[in-house]
């Protein structure tokens, strides 16, 4: 499976758009991030009390 040409990036980002609105974008954004960063945090506290 290949990576999403422009094109594609750009539909998925209309649609995104059309079904939570752009006030709401950087909301999820956001969330998005601290999701991500809690993960990594966890996944790093994982590894140190296995060692």
């Amino acid at each position: 499976m290949s990576m999403p040409g422009p094109m594609e990036l750009l539909l998925i980002f209309l649609v995104v758009v059309l079904l939570f609105g752009a006030k709401r974008i950087p909301e999820i954004a956001k969330g998005l991030g601290q999701g991500i960063k809690e993960f990594k945090k966890s996944l790093s506290e994982l590894t140190k009390h296995d060692s």
